[in-house]
């Protein structure tokens, strides 16, 4: 009987394109690959023996002959390929429709909106990586206190402004109530408030940042678990995602890194239910990409050594993020999934799965909640005999 899930969820983690992506114009992505070529070579022997290896063919990744755990790979059914789009899916909520409000930028109606509630005029408000509209705007936000506005090309509007010129929390409240404006006035599903801190030619995100999303407009893995009385606790920026609906307690995190130390803590305080965590490895540099991947990598050991009978892990990711093609925030991309704990098949290939809300629907029936609306289980391949 499983009684404790770990979740962990690698933002960006593509492995291919999906087959609508040349909708997306991401036909060529692959995340993984492509950075393992850049880099010439990943290392990560402990997701090789996951069974990455099986998925796809990756530049200093071995194909094992027998994998410790089960792998596959998830589709998105919903259109889009954002967080809130992945993350959802994950949970269980499928969307029908993804109106692009920023496909080309942030537009004026949102940017009039920003003006007025931070009572300055912005800069940048294009479709960029963060790293890219920090570094393009640093000297002018820094000289003109203007707020630095960009999007991921979906429904996402990023707005960052340095702590020497607004107090941290009275901008995250001033974002909040932009999200609200913008809500009431029919546009958008999520407003990032990213304080920033640096000089004025290297300005970095700072620890606080926060997501303001709408609740899914479905039921959610969260939804069924909290009916069910089963304890389920966000790290990360996932709890922000879900507006916070279903979760026990929230968790912030400065990094990746530490949100690991925090899953890995709470294995010795809690008896049952879910962890979710959001880790966000993958920068538009290559290096740091994977450096984040190989750090995060050697830090699975000291997970999988506290792990009990009746636990499950699944890793996973929310969409990709090939920054080998120009101009790309994120790509309409398959994500690998792998399972693993105590008493567990191992080796299963769970295939291509037409939605991640497949995980979702594994979680709920592995910890005994009632059925989501869709998604299929595969838990049965996962037991033993």
């Amino acid at each position: 009987m499983i009684k404790r899930v770990i979740l962990l969820v690698i933002d960006g983690l593509g492995i291919g394109a999906l087959p609508d992506a040349a909708d997306y114009g991401d036909a060529d992505a692959n995340t993984l690959m492509h950075l393992a070529e850049t880099v010439d070579g990943l290392s990560v022997p402990n997701l090789e023996m996951l069974g990455l290896g099986q998925i796809a063919p990756i530049k200093g990744v071995r194909t094992m002959v027998q994998p410790n755990g089960s792998f596959g790979r998830l589709g998105f059914a919903s259109p889009g390929k954002d967080s809130v789009v992945g993350y959802w899916e994950v949970s269980g909520v499928i969307q029908k429709e993804a109106a692009k409000v920023c496909s080309s930028g942030v537009p004026t109606k949102i940017v009039d909106v920003v003006e007025q509630l931070l009572g300055r005029k912005s800069i940048g408000r294009g479709l960029s990586p963060m790293g890219v509209m920090l570094r393009r705007h640093s000297m002018e936000h820094m000289a003109t206190g203007a707020p630095i506005l960009w999007t991921d090309g979906g429904n996402t509007c990023f707005v960052a402004m340095h702590e020497s010129l607004m107090a941290p929390v009275e901008f995250q409240q001033r974002c909040r109530e932009i999200r609200k404006a913008v809500k009431d006035a029919g546009m958008l599903i999520r407003v990032v408030g990213q304080p920033v801190i640096g000089g004025h030619d290297l300005l970095r995100p700072q620890v606080g940042r926060k997501d303001y999303v709408s609740e899914p407009p479905g039921v959610t893995m969260l939804d069924v678990l909290n009916r069910s009385g089963q304890i389920a606790m966000g790290v990360g920026k996932i709890y922000d995602l879900f507006s916070g609906r279903g979760f026990t307690k929230a968790f912030p995190v400065a990094s990746a890194m530490v949100a690991v130390d925090e899953v890995i803590g709470m294995l010795n305080k809690m008896p049952r239910g879910l962890i979710c965590a959001s880790l966000d490895l993958l920068s538009e540099d290559a290096g740091q990409s994977a450096t984040a991947l190989h750090e995060c990598d050697r830090r699975l050991p000291d997970l999988f050594e506290k792990l009990r009978l009746g636990d499950m892990v699944i890793v996973t990711g929310d969409h990709g993020r090939d920054f080998s093609l120009p101009g790309r925030t994120s790509t309409r991309e398959y994500v690998p999934v792998f399972v693993t704990g105590p008493k567990l098949a191992q080796g299963v290939d769970l295939g291509s799965r037409s939605t991640a809300a497949d995980v979702g629907q594994t979680i709920v029936e592995a910890l005994q909640a009632e059925r989501l609306p869709v998604g299929e289980s595969f838990l049965d391949a996962l037991r033993l005999g």
